[in-house]
């Protein structure tokens, strides 16, 4: 995704193209494609998978913070440096190719279609990949911690320590929303990182990565906490760790530490101009992934809570317009019908400014912390409405995951013909929104309006879409005619479909 549109987001592993020997893409580094592409010392060819007995070790010891000077970052590294793992994968990914535009008859609407580039689009086909990232063990009965990015797609995953020692993992499970994910492999008394308190840490403190930037193992690099609680594009769940620590493709999933070697987050993204580290990189609190990490080993999946509503940082013209005398908070854009939040009372307008009793500065605040809560948990929103507070108690609803849902229904018989899912984490990413559904298969009256899978549905009637219920219940009235704000191929269109 672009900050800008001359900032692209890298996601921090290394990615190697299919059959190419010390080669890679850049275009393979990023969440979203780009131009630009690098040499790589990295060799392209898998190590097998060693079955040597691992030796006993135990966790790393904290090492003393030295007042006002720098830290021990060589007893860090030597403390730590064993609990650190290069983490290689294998697998296929699906690619869209593009055709010239095929002789599409003679409908008004396609002729609309016909001037955009790329609307026919080849069936997608699997590509092999290679990939490589970082993670560390944080049990010492094999259980580790990276990146959910790392792993996706993923057919094999090897996980290689810092004495050389090679092991098959198995992916416990992964949530892209945190982009955390967790692996085992059969190694008894791993070394083990120390856990820190990510809330502890402030701006200006010292931390130290350890990874495997662009290949090179075992390495660290150190800078200070830029900033806490960043919200960032597309990651509505985590309020990520912003450091000046260099971070490269290949650091993704890796710990940072603390100035006492303690670990407090996940190495997972940068904004880069260039394909490069530029001094702003970004760690997943450690507290979040390990509540993450304990619902993935003791359910296999992790599930979030929703308010069910779409939000917006407040600014100085809005605050001024509300009758608040600074822009802390988040304003309520819209509220989705039969959804925790209108079950509650919230209406478009209002501004949420504090939960459970913590102040909210930015929408991000409300994101994070309702995101990580569990559904069916009670949250106390302090709302502004009126030019007057109040107390609001709501029981949060459960987020729908990944999984593809059909919007259609046997009992309607004015369907779509659309099969949809929710956008994932990586996806909103790369397509630069913040909502959506993800069109999988396509039929009756979207396939004669020109939809193909692939597409992102971002609007109905005029309405933001976020869940397939909002599909249904428009289905529901029996409609002649729907309206669908389209992305497709980067590019926002209105289709209009009929429905008789």
């Amino acid at each position: 995704m672009k900050l800008k549109s001359i900032v692209t987001l890298l996601v921090a592993a290394v990615l190697l193209a299919a059959g190419s020997a010390g080669a890679w893409s850049l275009a393979d580094l990023l969440h979203k494609s780009g131009p630009t592409t690098r040499d790589s010392a990295t060799a392209g060819a898998a190590t097998s998978v060693a079955t040597a007995t691992p030796t006993a070790a135990t966790a790393a010891v904290p090492i003393p913070a030295t007042g006002g000077s720098a830290p021990n970052y060589r007893a860090i590294v030597q403390a730590n440096s064993a609990a650190v793992v290069g983490v290689t994968v294998a697998g296929t990914r699906k690619v869209g190719n593009f055709d010239s535009l095929p002789n599409l008859p003679d409908d008004p609407f396609f002729q609309f279609f016909r001037g955009l580039p790329g609307w026919q689009r080849i069936p997608q086909q699997g590509a092999p990949f290679r990939g490589q990232g970082s993670g560390f063990v944080v049990g010492n009965d094999g259980t580790i911690l990276t990146n959910a990015h790392v792993v996706r797609d993923a057919k094999e995953v090897n996980v290689k320590l810092s004495d050389r020692r090679e092991f098959r993992a198995k992916v416990l499970g992964s949530d892209p929303a945190t982009d955390v994910a967790v692996l085992k492999v059969e190694a008894g008394q791993l070394p083990s990182v120390t856990i820190g308190d990510p809330q502890q840490v402030q701006v200006g403190d010292y931390v130290l990565a350890i990874g495997a930037p662009f290949g090179f193992e075992q390495t660290a690099t150190q800078g200070i906490v830029s900033a806490k609680g960043r919200s960032l594009p597309g990651d509505s769940f985590v309020p990520f760790i912003q450091t000046d620590a260099a971070v490269n493709p290949g650091n993704s999933g890796g710990p940072l530490f603390d100035a006492s070697g303690r670990v407090i987050g996940i190495n997972a993204q940068i904004y880069s101009q260039n394909g490069g580290f530029q001094g702003l990189a970004f760690a997943i609190p450690i507290d979040v992934a390990l509540r993450v990490k304990d619902q993935i080993v003791s359910k296999g999946h992790v599930d979030h809570a929703r308010m069910g509503v779409l939000l917006q940082d407040l600014t100085q013209p809005l605050a001024d317009s509300f009758g608040l005398k600074t822009p802390d908070g988040a304003v309520v854009s819209s509220v989705e019908p039969d959804s925790a939040a209108a079950k509650a009372g919230l209406k478009a307008g209002d501004v949420i400014i504090a939960v459970d009793s913590q102040n909210v500065h930015t929408a991000g605040d409300v994101s994070s912390r309702v995101g990580m809560a569990a559904p069916g948990d009670r949250v106390q929103l302090t709302l502004w409405r009126d030019k007057s507070s109040r107390e609001v108690a709501l029981k949060l609803g459960h987020a729908e995951s990944d999984a593809t849902q059909s919007a259609d229904a046997t009992e309607h018989p004015s369907t779509l013909g659309l099969a949809v899912r929710p956008l994932s984490l990586e996806e909103r990413k790369q397509m630069q929104v913040d909502h959506g559904l993800m069109v999988e298969q396509v039929e009756g009256p979207a396939a004669r309006a020109g939809i193909e899978p692939g597409d992102v549905v971002l609007a109905l009637n005029g309405e933001a879409v976020t869940r397939v219920e909002q599909i249904r219940r428009v289905l529901q009235s029996h409609p002649k005619h729907v309206a669908l704000l389209i992305q497709h191929d980067g590019q926002q269109i209105f289709v209009p479909v009929n429905l008789v």
